[in-house]
């Protein structure tokens, strides 16, 4: 389903994605919060990808091309994938334009990025959604993939993106979101609090692991609706912002520089 128009003009735009989760970090301080997600997504990288085929059920990597091929992705594009972890989305990405000297990867876990497997060398940057180190108007092509829940400030990242693409140059966002039946919500619950942390408890090699895919539903649920995120975009300068979802789960907000 495809969602061209924009949100309405009273929906505030945003600045953290979610309330604060003391249970995890115990302060408000931007910080803390993000020391609680450097230190958790590090020891956690080993076990990611595995992990994330497993809870994703062995489909996430066609999913993520789907939705790289719906937002234009094709050769000859300048890309920047903005939170690239462990390369899930930047593998689809080579897998559609073949490209690597076309990629560049920021993300400001270095255990995450020392987790990134590639067949052909890919540029790895120490960085962060809010503070992209690439220069002005160089990108055809951003990408978020589940990262948005993650940034302290989401209009700081919105500003990024405008500032990194080139005039015409495509923006799209991978994000999780909270189901608006009860019934999605029950079921999307139930999964992830139920059945994820027995899967990921019996396979995971640390301990933080268990917490991080804690975290991961704990986000989902907290995070601001789907019409906030998209003025907060269009609000930054960024154009014909629209959204798509596949289950009422997973959203691609796409705009263009």
């Amino acid at each position: 389903m495809t969602h061209p128009r924009l949100p309405d003009r009273d929906a505030s735009p945003v600045r953290l994605p979610h309330a604060p989760l003391p249970t995890y970090y115990q302060s408000n301080d931007a910080s803390k919060r993000e020391a609680f997600l450097r230190r958790i997504f590090d020891a956690a990288a080993v076990d990611y990808d595995r992990l994330e085929k497993i809870v994703g059920l062995g489909t996430g990597s066609w999913y993520r091309r789907q939705a790289l091929l719906r937002a234009g992705l094709k050769p000859g594009l300048q890309v920047v994938d903005v939170g690239m972890g462990t390369g899930l989305v930047s593998r689809e990405i080579l897998r559609i334009t073949g490209e690597p000297h076309r990629l560049v990867g920021v993300d400001p876990s270095p255990g995450m990025m020392e987790q990134a497997r590639f067949e052909q060398p890919v540029e790895c940057r120490l960085g962060r959604a809010e503070d992209i180190p690439v220069p002005d108007a160089s990108a055809d092509f951003v990408v978020m993939g589940y990262a948005l829940r993650h940034v302290t400030d989401f209009g700081a990242a919105a500003h990024e993106f405008r500032r990194v693409l080139k005039p015409g140059g495509r923006l799209l966002i991978l994000e999780f979101s909270r189901p608006e039946g009860r019934l999605g919500h029950a079921l999307l619950k139930a999964y992830m609090r139920g059945v994820v942390p027995w899967l990921v408890r019996a396979v995971a090699r640390t301990r933080d692991t268990p917490m991080l895919w804690r975290y991961t539903w704990d986000t989902i649920e907290t995070c601001v609706p789907p019409a906030q995120i998209m003025q907060t975009l269009a609000g930054h300068g960024l154009n014909g912002v629209e959204r798509h979802t596949e289950l009422s789960i997973f959203s691609e907000y796409r705009a263009r520089g």
